[in-house]
Order: C-alpha cells, then sequence, then structure tokens
C-alpha cells in the first residue's frame, strides 16, 4: 500500500502555495498603486479643469460694457429709425444684450452728421449705425469727407423696398393710369414728396422723370412719416415711401398703393387692407412704369475694432432675426429679406456704391 504524504509536504504543491501568496501579494500592490495613481490623476484632472477655466474666463467672448449707442442716419418716424427702435425693443425684451440700447437719431446734412460720428470715433465697439442708401448718396451729392469703407460692415439685415402711393381719393387707380397722366400732363405738374434732397426719393423720382419725359416737383421732408402725412393731407400727388412708412395709413384706407419698384412682386399674402396684401401689387415695370430700387438696411461699427467685436454685433443680429417679432415686423413693412455679412456684403456695398455714382450722374446730382 502506497503512503501519501500530506500535501503540504508535497513539491509540487508546496510550489502553487508559494506562488499563490506572491500574486495576492502583487495584487494588493497593485490596488495599492492605482488608487495612488487615480488620485494623482484626479489631482492633475482639477489642476488642468481649473487651469482651463481660468485660461476660458480670461478669453471670454466680447461683449459690451457699457449702453451702446444705436444711431440712426435719419429723422424720426422713418423706416430707419423704426427699424432701429424695433430692433432695440427685441434686444430688451428678450435680453439679448447685458447692457441697453440706446437709440439717437442724427439726420444733420442729409445723415452726414451720423456717418462721420462714426467715422470719427474709431476703436469704438459700444457704437452701431442703421445704414439705408445715403450711406452712398450723402457722400457723392455734398462732397463730405466720407466713404462707407471708413466705417466697417457688419450685417446687411434687409432690403428695404419702395411703393408708389397716392392718395385714396386720387384718380389714379393704377401705376400705369399714374405714369400715363405724367407723361401726358405738363411739366411739373405732379408733386412728389420724398425723404430729403439727392437721396433715394429723389433719385427714383429722376428716373420717373426720364422714362416719362416730364419734369415733375420734388417736395423734400425730413423722415418717411412726414412725408406719408403729407399724402394723407392731399398736399402733394404722390410718394414713393418705403412700405413701413405708409402701411398704416394703406391699411386706414387714406392710401392706395400701386406697385413695388422691384423685380419681382412681394411674397406677404395676407391681406393689409379688406381687399389687398402686399403681393397683390404688381412691379412697377411690369404695370408700365420701368423703374427698379431697392434701399440697403444694414448695420455698421466705427473703424479700428476687432474681429471679435465685430462678432457680437453679428451674432446680436442673427438672435434677432430669429425672434417671432422680426418675422412680423418684415411682413408688415414687405421687406426684401436679404442677409449679408463678410465678404459678400462688402462686394454688395462696392457694387451699389458704382450704381448709385452712375444714377446721381444722370441725375446730376454729383458734388462739383
Amino acid at each position: 500500500m502506497q503512503h501519501l504524504r500530506p500535501s503540504w509536504l508535497h513539491p509540487q504543491a508546496h510550489s502553487a502555495c508559494s506562488t499563490t501568496h506572491t500574486h495576492a501579494h502583487s495584487v494588493k500592490r497593485t490596488r495599492r498603486a492605482s488608487l495612488s495613481d487615480l488620485l494623482a490623476v484626479g489631482a492633475t484632472a482639477l489642476a488642468i479643469g481649473l487651469g482651463l477655466g481660468a485660461a476660458n474666463r480670461a478669453h471670454a467672448a466680447w461683449e459690451p460694457t457699457k449702453p451702446v449707442e444705436f444711431v440712426v442716419p435719419a429723422g424720426t418716424g422713418g423706416g430707419a429709425d423704426q427699424m432701429a427702435r424695433f430692433i432695440q425693443g427685441v434686444v430688451a425684451k428678450h435680453s439679448l444684450m447685458k447692457q441697453p440700447m440706446v437709440v439717437l437719431n442724427k439726420s444733420g446734412g442729409a445723415g452726414a452728421e451720423a456717418f462721420l460720428d462714426v467715422k470719427n470715433d474709431k476703436g469704438n465697439p459700444h457704437k452701431i449705425v442703421i445704414t439705408l442708401s445715403n450711406l452712398f448718396t450723402t457722400p457723392l451729392a455734398t462732397a463730405v469727407p466720407f466713404n462707407w469703407r471708413d466705417m466697417t460692415p457688419v450685417a446687411m439685415l434687409a432690403l428695404d423696398q419702395f411703393v408708389l402711393w397716392v392718395n385714396e381719393d386720387s384718380p389714379h387707380k393704377t401705376a400705369k393710369a399714374y405714369f400715363d397722366a405724367v407723361r401726358a400732363g405738363p411739366d411739373r405738374s405732379f408733386k412728389m414728396a420724398g425723404t430729403g434732397s439727392k437721396q433715394e426719393d429723389q433719385i427714383i423720382t429722376v428716373m420717373i422723370e426720364k422714362a416719362a419725359g416730364k419734369k415733375i416737383t420734388y417736395v423734400p421732408f425730413k423722415g418717411g412719416g412726414d412725408v406719408a402725412v403729407q399724402l394723407v393731407g392731399n398736399h402733394v400727388t404722390s410718394t414713393v415711401n418705403n412700405p413701413i412708412e405708409a402701411e398704416s395709413h394703406w391699411r386706414a384706407g387714406k392710401l392706395r398703393a400701386l406697385c413695388v419698384f422691384d423685380e419681382k412682386p412681394m411674397p406677404y399674402k395676407a391681406k393689409v387692407t379688406d381687399k389687398q396684401a402686399w403681393s397683390d401689387l404688381p412691379t412697377c415695370s411690369s404695370a408700365g412704369l420701368p423703374v427698379d430700387y431697392l434701399m440697403l438696411r444694414g448695420i455698421f461699427m466705427p473703424p479700428g475694432v476687432t474681429q471679435e467685436q465685430i462678432n457680437f454685433y453679428l451674432q446680436l443680429m442673427t438672435k434677432v432675426r430669429a425672434t417671432p417679432e422680426w418675422k412680423d415686423f418684415m411682413e408688415k413693412g414687405a421687406f426684401n429679406q436679404t442677409f449679408m455679412s463678410g465678404q459678400a456684403y462688402f462686394d454688395w456695398l462696392g457694387k451699389n456704391e458704382f450704381r448709385h455714382r452712375e444714377l446721381m450722374k444722370e441725375a446730376g446730382f454729383l458734388a462739383k
């Protein structure tokens, strides 16, 4: 009979036991090492996180630190003024900016006062200006030392339409009837009210004169609100006001809209009067009056500002345009909702400066 030794006396068993003990000891060391490593890694991550947080705070995106002046190069009540004050209201309502926005009208010199103010405030990121086409026409007509390149383009918010308006009691029911009457009547028998001299409204008036071969008496006023009131009172024959400047009078049945000076009809189909929507207005060209013209509604800053500061206002205007109020405002004012920024906006500005130079040269409006 074979005698068996206890397993603890067996060489292989002793070896296995020793190995097991060594492994267990190793696992303990590993666990202790892993815990130490984790603590070290955690401390490092915390330090990195705190460092990144400090870096992010140090490089936080720029935003205004005091009230922002929103300059309007036109009088109160006109299209530019209404849009600026609308934007001011939306920004405040939705708390889109920590600092308040203050609208300032500087209409002197057909907007030259405003443009020179912005031009001369180099590097001030707390000032923006809303522009209309007097951005081009004012320096061309007055030789004031200013060019749109003296400011910093931010964005085109929209293009504003022009509509041919007559009093509701006018005998001219259509654009063709109006145009035929201008052509058939004596020179200066028609009176056209408009904003400013040698500006957009008068440029369109000259275009109508050239198409008709007759002179029209042009009567300038400070803003589109005053222009609309003159037509409501039958003190003039017609106007070429922006839609937003005459919409309330059209809705009230005091004015009649004849055509829009754009290449295509407006898309807004909601009724403004009991019979008509903006989309019901024909283009002036299709109605027999071969004239078209659109006006800029854009935002600029002073020269010398940083890209980060430009980006703040670009993002701010993008937020404004995303609100339901903006949608309603665009429809009420029947805007052409073209938006541009960056190089596309810069190129558009250069192209339209050239066009205005040609139009004003033909009209004899260039400064001598």
